[in-house]
């Protein structure tokens, strides 16, 4: 199954098993989805249940945050991650601060669906990896599938919660099969997951870059050198005990992100392996991200400015080279 079948199969299990599930966005209801996740719902379910709404996503946004705390569970389809900004206010000001605000009295149950991850023809309006910029935002859940089925299990999962969760799906994972449990079948948010086991360093990332961590690990495994791979799933919260369990076993590190290197997710997991385990470190972590630029629209311009397998691999020759992996 492609992730955006297993996406289909969570959302029209959940709103068969809850009518307070409705899911609304831009072209979701009589074209079925940016990507066809929604397919066929309208017939399904109705059109009060599936909303196909102006171009505006501060009012989507606004839309489901008044929903979430009338009792309803409204699951929202913002096409690409580069538009969330447009609801900064809604998300950053009042989905995320309500249950503080009120004492807990108040929950915010929504689910903000994005597609993002740089790509050719993307460009700087459609191709965006800000994903780094919403764990500054207490209340915020932020959740990162890799596989079909960690896409199926984190989406029940956001549905179900009580908090405002964005979930992130990258581009480059959509055409990804692989097998996908049927049933009722979640994964919680706020745990990574090692996806390869290893010995003598640990890469620390999330989303499409997953896949090319896997491929430094086969060209490093020819070099001697093992890689384990933690991939995060979640990032807010972070499951800084798989991590720090990962790392204080390889006492290496390597973070890599799809987003730019300033000021982002890279840079928080840097500074947690850091505090954490400073002592036990045997070389500095190593940071691999984006070049901090918009994303361009030229094929070769995207592929300098995101990160491939050979900077993974050069990254830890050069820690090799100093004599930081024996």
């Amino acid at each position: 199954m492609r992730m955006q079948e297993a996406l289909r199969d969570a959302l029209h299990t959940e709103m068969a098993r809850d009518d307070r599930v409705f899911v609304m966005g831009e072209d979701v209801g009589l074209f079925g989805g940016a990507y066809g996740v929604t397919k066929g719902f309208i017939q399904d379910f109705g059109e009060k249940r599936v909303l196909d709404t102006p171009i505006s996503e501060s009012a989507i946004v606004g839309l489901a945050v008044g929903a979430a705390i009338n009792g309803m569970r409204p699951v929202v389809e913002i096409q690409f991650s580069d538009l969330l900004p447009l609801a900064m206010d809604q998300l950053a000001s009042h989905a995320a601060r309500y249950n503080y605000m009120t004492g807990g009295r108040v929950n915010v149950p929504m689910v903000v669906r994005n597609k993002f991850a740089t790509r050719s023809g993307g460009g700087p309006s459609h191709s965006s990896c800000n994903h780094g910029a919403f764990i500054h935002f207490p209340g915020l859940k932020i959740a990162m599938p890799t596989t079909p089925a960690d896409a199926k299990g984190l989406l029940l999962s956001a549905i179900r919660d009580p908090n405002p969760v964005l979930f992130f799906e990258s581009h480059h994972l959509y055409g990804v099969k692989g097998p996908v449990p049927e049933g009722d079948y979640t994964v919680p948010i706020g745990k990574a997951v090692v996806r390869r086991e290893g010995k003598d360093l640990t890469i620390v990332t999330c989303g499409g870059m997953v896949l090319k961590a896997d491929g430094a690990a086969d060209a490093l495994k020819a070099k001697g050198i093992d890689v384990e791979i933690v991939d995060l799933r979640s990032l807010a919260p972070l499951d800084k005990e798989t991590i720090l369990k990962s790392v204080a076993k390889t006492k290496r590190a390597l973070v890599l992100d799809e987003g730019p290197v300033t000021g982002g997710i890279s840079a928080e997991l840097a500074a947690l392996i850091q505090e954490n385990l400073f002592s036990d470190l045997k070389g500095p972590v190593v940071r691999v991200a984006a070049a901090p630029i918009p994303p361009p629209h030229s094929p070769p311009l995207v592929d300098a400015m995101i990160p491939d397998v050979d900077q993974v691999v050069d990254a830890v020759m050069r820690l090799a080279e100093g004599g930081k992996i024996a």
